[in-house]
């Protein structure tokens, strides 16, 4: 799947799970049981112990996946993480080295950004989507429609801070995306091995998305 694909698959499911567990067995069947309910999208983050390995094999095992790697600090962990064959990468912050490093590679980007000046270096310096982190402390979906309004062509994914309460309302702010990790893929249920209630958030996230985008354009 080229860039342009991950980009137009990342905007319409509209959900970016980010995946944060202790061990690599626990990230594997996160990750697997988030594709079975229906997000084919998926973000291991760099705090994963043996994340390079969950990610090559999820790679090489769901050729369907658009497999991400997230919390990505430097150069040399987005050339690795490249190597173990990922979709695209994602900051917490920005970092235009690593901007740079994902345009060279024709790899879409998810930049980490906060405040107005960083969105729009982030977006100049090329980064295909975004994300506003840490979201909901700074304002939550008044801050997205606020910063919408000078940005209308930049694709914002909203994370931190992004519930079941919340989900609706960031994409009616305008968020082009929500990035979820806990509260979509509690810890509990993975150490628990809770596949169904997974798939349940899932399901439930998902029909946010579709129920905030359909009342948006009812507009």
């Amino acid at each position: 799947m080229d860039k342009n694909e991950v980009c137009a698959k990342i905007q319409e499911i509209g959900i970016v799970p980010g995946v944060r567990t202790s061990s690599p067995g626990d990230a594997l069947f996160a990750a697997e049981v988030i594709a079975r309910g229906g997000i084919p999208i998926v973000e291991i983050t760099m705090t994963v112990p043996g994340a390079l390995e969950v990610i090559s094999h999820l790679v090489k095992n769901l050729p369907h996946v658009i497999v991400g790697a997230g919390t990505v600090l430097d150069l040399e962990t987005a050339r690795l993480c490249v190597d173990a064959g990922v979709s695209f990468l994602t900051s917490p912050g920005l970092d235009l080295e690593i901007v740079e490093f994902a345009k060279q590679r024709n790899l879409t980007m998810i930049a980490g950004a906060l405040t107005p000046t960083e969105i729009v270096t982030a977006w100049k310096a090329g980064s295909d989507f975004v994300k506003v982190f840490p979201c909901a402390q700074v304002g939550g979906d008044s801050y997205i429609r606020a910063l919408k309004g000078p940005f209308p062509r930049i694709p914002l994914i909203a994370a931190g801070g992004v519930n079941q309460q919340t989900a609706v309302s960031f994409i009616l702010a305008g968020a082009a995306a929500l990035g979820i990790g806990r509260e979509l893929i509690p810890s509990e249920a993975v150490q628990k091995r809770q596949e169904g209630r997974i798939r349940e958030l899932a399901h439930r996230f998902l029909n946010f998305v579709r129920t905030a985008r359909s009342r948006s354009a009812a507009v």
